[in-house]
């Protein structure tokens, strides 16, 4: 095509191309928005405006007007070169490899030209020229303060990825490799620069293609810019509208000794130390594996194909298409194209690793691949079989077959989270998969059981529908937490996962942290990468958890199933947001006859930290009425809220309220109740003088519930003569509401299970550890780990603590249980506090990046501090390392504030009463 056709096609100038322009020149000639741009870069020039007054004034100043022109010229043209030498001294950033541009000084004003009156027009012209030359000047300052594309916390939208072509070469022997990614791109608007995610690489070669044609876009320069983790590449002319390019990248990075990105683990076997690689990359590292698109948002299609040493294999989200051997002893396996999916479930590794496996009825073939020795034993088996009826479950359940023609299940030796859920690739911690039944306890069991359950419901929330963004992170999380129990409850329907433990493991726990005021909403603004680790939490998991249970309770369990399974199909290899969901369930409410906006009511609970305790009160005045008033529940009320815009007076929701009526041989059917304000009056007809009233039955319903003296005594009496009237789900809570209510401290928890190692002496220690070191089993080897922290010794305990930064001796993940676990026996929690301030640099630099697996050890280390010189200790402590983990310390402090405010108010009373008892 002719240089002429393609210019007569060239898009027109718009707005956005002007910003671009602006933000190259500012951003990429060695002189970025900052101080050093205020002395460099040009003063406003105000000829133009001068003119356009003076025009209006008289002959007399036309002097004036020529000599001020004269004036300005001259310094126009001295500030021209003044910038040019600037940029000149400066020098551009070097091309493509390690080059990176400083960061702009946000805020601060730029230099400003100093109002001359060359004519003496009179005040008012006078003032009227300065106040339009400030607002010039100010229009210009907002202007130049705009950060460049690059700078900012979210991708530019104006392309987007349609096809990632990734070919791998993994050096196991040095833990290096390198990479070439050609990335298919769609253009949405006209750029000169390309913007994408790459952290932490050595970027050798880029190349811009048109329409993956021979036909070059030529390449003005590249630079990597660390503080947003991007690469820029910035061309000679830009690309044009719904043209489709090819992005070429040559780049080469380690295989890292860290638990993120592209990492590698080892293992003993036949005291050989074998090696291998696998990926983790949510929720912002594939960027450390390969340049790419790395928000939820792109999804994209991928064909990966990775070369490694013929005595590894490698595995990916999709099956190996071919493998190609080469004389050289070196392999590439290639593997079939994926379907439409996020960057942050992409996975691969390399390892020498076997598997067993088995196939659905639908025909999904699923391997487990583990160490040989623990394939050998058949430590896999228990995982794989239930994986097989789970994914059986889930395409029933949902009505969506799973849509991969594989899924591997990996279980390695080191891993920063319990599992990880990449679509066709899931990888598990070893003690989250292997289980052997001769010696693995139910619990255990059940551990495995509920995370295998999580991480195949992913495949569905999550994989085949994707978040929009990380402020929605619960959707996910929240859905896989709840189907842990649904799931355990189709494989072991005995065991009454949903009814009961569900209340005890997620329900009472989330409620204990959303009730102090440093909770936060479980959607959450996200603005920035480094804003993302902190969803990752409780509140997303279990409070997102319990709130799915009360929508599917007061929708109808067959009508919520039927709103699941038409948001899957509907929103299938895309994303959604919340607002899509509440959508989908309204319309499925619709089609049976019942109309809730859910939206509306959705809102309230996700939206708002925290919940209400709603008050039911018998009226005295009239018959067969009641009162019900709601309030946000707070454990302490003088604590200052975090949402300064919300007194806890402004917290309103809509509350589903079942209700029922007892007696001491009978309880009706519950029926539900709206409440929407703060306080309003309902009429209960089958209420009589002996009758009770029970509200939030089996506890389905996200809040607490509060009585009249008259009811709760009726219901004391009730529990005291004939407890099995009301259901054992309504009987936890009731003694729930009735302590936290209260206010039996925070942080109540079970005491450790090794009453009998506290009693040992060194000797039966020892013993212990070094069976600890020379058991095969994983579930084992946590059990006796666990154990070692009850003992009584406090020599034994430092040492303990010493060992756990070990890695060659206690894996890192475990070192995290180590410390908790010293820190909860009432020997070493002192050791612990001492052992975490004098170690945090090296556990903040190990785990700081990994979610909350840093929130888990310091709330472990900090819940059971109840001294004012320990809260002291804590608060000093933060002032020396205020930077990271501040959400996590904030919380820590409010818990130990409470636990000291315990102690002082009730710690004498509670001995007392105690050893009343004992005595009697």
């Amino acid at each position: 095509m002719a240089l002429e056709e393609k210019r007569e096609k060239r898009p027109p100038v718009t707005p956005m191309m002007i910003e671009e322009e602006a933000a190259l020149r500012n951003g990429s000639r060695g002189l970025p928005p900052g101080p050093w741009a205020e002395a460099a870069g040009p003063r406003p020039r105000t000829t133009e405006r001068h003119i356009a007054v003076h025009k209006r004034l008289v002959l007399g100043f036309a002097v004036s007007i020529l000599a001020l022109l004269a004036v300005t010229m001259v310094a126009v043209l001295l500030s021209v070169r003044f910038e040019e030498c600037g940029a000149a001294a400066d020098g551009p950033p070097r091309a493509a490899n390690n080059g990176s541009l400083p960061g702009p000084a946000a805020g601060q004003p730029r230099g400003r030209a100093e109002p001359r009156e060359e004519a003496r027009g009179g005040e008012e012209a006078a003032e009227r020229r300065q106040e339009e030359e400030e607002e010039e000047e100010e229009e210009e300052w907002q202007r130049r303060r705009q950060l460049p594309p690059w700078a900012r916390p979210r991708l530019p939208r104006h392309l987007r990825p349609l096809h990632y072509n990734l070919m791998l070469s993994a050096f196991m022997e040095n833990f290096t490799f390198c990479g070439e990614v050609n990335v298919q791109l769609e253009v949405r608007n006209a750029s000169r620069y390309i913007v994408l995610h790459a952290h932490r690489m050595h970027i050798e070669a880029v190349r811009v293609a048109e329409d993956k044609l021979a036909g070059a876009v030529r390449v003005a320069r590249s630079f990597l810019y660390p503080q947003t983790q991007v690469l820029v590449v910035v061309l000679n002319r830009s690309l044009e509208v719904q043209r489709s390019y090819n992005l070429k990248i040559i780049y080469n990075a380690l295989i890292e000794n860290e638990l993120l990105g592209f990492f590698r683990s080892s293992y003993v076997l036949h005291g050989e130390r074998r090696f291998l690689g696998v990926t983790q990359f949510s929720p912002t590292h594939a960027r450390k594996a390969f340049p790419c698109f790395d928000e939820p948002i792109y999804k994209a299609t991928f064909k990966i194909s990775i070369k490694h040493q013929a005595t590894y294999i490698s595995l990916s989200n999709m099956p190996v298409e071919t493998s190609v051997f080469e004389e050289d002893g070196w392999v590439t396996d290639h593997f079939s194209q994926t379907p439409l999916m996020s960057t942050y479930y992409l996975a691969w590794a390399v390892c020498n690793f076997t598997y067993r496996e088995t196939i659905t009825k639908s025909g999904v073939v699923v391997r487990l691949y583990a160490r040989p020795d623990a394939i050998r034993r058949g430590s896999g088996d228990y995982a794989l079989n239930i994986t097989r009826r789970l994914i059986e479950f889930y395409e029933d359940y949902f009505k969506v077959p799973y849509s991969l023609p594989k899924l591997d299940l990996l279980a390695v030796p080191k891993h920063p989270y319990a599992a990880m859920e990449n679509w066709g690739l899931s990888v598990f911690v070893e003690q989250r998969i292997l289980l052997d039944p001769s010696i693995s306890s139910i619990s255990y069991l059940l551990d495995v059981t509920m995370v295998i359950v999580h991480e195949l419901c992913h495949q569905w929330f999550g994989d085949l529908v994707t978040p929009v963004w990380w402020e929605d992170v619960w959707l996910k999380e929240g859905f896989a937490h709840y189907f842990e129990f649904i799931g355990t409850d189709y494989l072991y329907p005995g065991w009454n996962m949903e009814k009961q433990r569900f209340l005890t493991d997620v329900l009472h726990e989330v409620m204990l942290l959303d009730g102090l005021t440093s909770s936060h909403p479980v959607s959450q603004e996200v603005q920035q990468a480094t804003d993302i680790d902190r969803v990752f939490d409780w509140i997303a998991y279990k409070k997102g958890a319990a709130l799915i249970r009360m929508l599917a309770n007061f929708m109808g369990h067959s009508v919520f199933q039927m709103g699941l399974q038409d948001y899957l199909t509907i929103h299938k290899y895309g994303n959604a947001a919340r607002n899509d969901l509440w959508n989908t369930l309204s319309k499925a409410l619709k089609r049976v006859g019942k109309s809730v906006n859910i939206q509306e009511v959705m809102d309230q609970w996700t939206l708002q930290m925290g919940y209400p305790v709603i008050t039911i009160l018998g009226n005295e005045t009239t018959d067969n009425v009641i009162v019900i008033s709601q309030e946000r529940f707070v454990y302490d009320s003088d604590t200052k809220t975090k949402d300064s815009g919300l007194g806890d007076n402004s917290y309103l929701w809509q509350i589903p309220l079942t209700i029922a009526v007892g007696n001491t041989s009978h309880i009706s059917s519950e029926a539900i109740i709206w409440v929407s304000n703060k306080s309003e009056h309902h009429r209960i007809p089958a209420l009589e003088e002996a009758s009770w009233l029970l509200g939030n039955i089996n506890q389905t319903g996200y809040f607490r519930v509060n009585y009249d003296i008259r009811n709760w005594r009726l219901l004391i009496n009730q529990l005291t003569r004939n407890h099995e009237v009301i259901s054992v789900s309504d009987r936890a809570g009731l003694i729930d509401d009735a302590f936290n209510l209260a206010r039996i401290p925070l942080n109540v928890r079970d005491i450790v299970y090794c009453t009998g190692v506290s009693l040992m002496d060194e000797d039966v220690w020892e013993f212990i550890w070094m069976k600890f070191h020379s058991t095969l089993a994983v579930s084992e080897k946590k059990i006796l780990l666990e154990a070692l922290t009850c003992s009584d010794d406090r020599n034994l305990l430092n040492r303990l603590l010493n060992l756990s930064l070990n890695s060659e001796v206690v894996l890192d993940q475990d070192a995290i249980d180590v410390i908790i676990h010293v820190a909860r026996n009432p020997h070493g929690r002192d050791l612990a506090w001492k052992f975490f301030r004098e170690k945090w640099k090296i556990l903040n630099a190990r785990y700081g990046e990994a979610l909350f697996m840093n929130s888990k050890l310091i709330s472990g280390v900090t819940e059971f501090l109840n001294t004012e010189e320990e809260l002291r200790e804590l608060k000093n402590f933060i002032k020396s390392y205020e930077e990271g983990a501040a959400a996590s310390f904030s919380r820590a402090v409010e818990t130990v504030e409470a636990n000291v405010r315990w102690q002082r108010l009730y710690k004498e009373e509670l001995f007392q009463w105690l050893r009343k008892s004992l005595t009697h």
